[in-house]
């Protein structure tokens, strides 16, 4: 939308006097293209791989004790760890084996 805007606004303005028109190449094209690779690397690639970054080192440090909260939204402690799994308790006792990347971070104490 907003490169349609500036292709319209550019269109718009006439060109200098002496100045030819056509046949040449237009840079505006070119710079509204790096502009929105740009925009685009940073509000989403950027912070998608630092959440990606923050989430491994989570995964790095677990141990067992942690209080964590799995991504179905279930709260519980770690009681053990394998390569790709992990075994939390929940409040109730019950014990339940989830995948290791299912667990969306430390729960923190309010």
């Amino acid at each position: 939308m907003l490169v349609t805007f500036l292709a319209v606004l550019s269109g718009c303005v006439p060109p200098p006097e002496g100045a030819e028109e056509g046949g040449g190449f237009d840079w505006t094209l070119i710079i509204f293209i790096v502009l929105l690779v740009a925009i685009f690397y940073f509000l989403i690639i950027r912070p998608q791989r630092r959440q990606r970054k923050k989430h491994e080192e989570l995964m790095q440090e677990l141990k067992r004790g942690d209080k964590v909260v799995t991504t179905g939204g279930i709260y519980g402690v770690v009681e053990s760890l394998s390569d790709d799994s992990v075994v939390i308790k929940v409040e109730s006792g019950t014990t339940i084996r989830i995948a290791r990347n299912s667990i969306a971070g430390q729960r923190l104490e309010q």
